[in-house]
């Protein structure tokens, strides 16, 4: 089971405030990978991370070929290495882009002035340290 709460949560809605953005792994559907930071990663519930793409480019063409992504969140200080491994969804308009929008930070909406941007939702499969370890799994 996946449950996204507590400290993880509290650490990754915090991200870009303590200097420790999250980073989006993508690959296209013949499997180049790609990296991107992301300021605006956010826990939308228990099982599903979610982040406003301003950007739109290889990492929103990359989901939409092939939806296998990863968020990194990393904090050196506290020797934190999160891996969350899950299946994105690209929202353009309605409810789930409004919401996410409404929770992403001010300092990375002020970078999409005309609200361009799309929400990403990623659904969790499995979150694991750095060393492998597993933490947790959907069942």
């Amino acid at each position: 089971m996946i449950s996204i709460n507590g400290d993880m949560k509290e650490k990754i809605d915090s991200a870009l405030a303590d200097r420790a953005p999250c980073f989006v792994g993508t690959a296209s559907k013949d499997g180049k990978p790609q990296i991107s930071m992301k300021g605006s990663v956010l826990v939308y519930d228990d099982d599903t991370l979610a982040y406003w793409e301003r950007a739109k480019r290889s990492a929103l063409d990359n989901i939409q070929d092939n939806p296998q992504t990863v968020i990194f969140y990393r904090n050196g200080p506290e020797r934190i290495n999160w891996r969350f491994h899950g299946t994105a969804t690209v929202h353009e308009s309605g409810d789930i882009r409004d919401n996410v929008m409404s929770r992403t930070v001010q300092q990375e909406l002020d970078r999409d002035p005309e609200r361009q941007g799309v929400a990403i939702l990623v659904k969790i499969d499995e979150i694991t340290e750095l060393s492998g370890n597993v933490l947790q799994s959907r069942d």
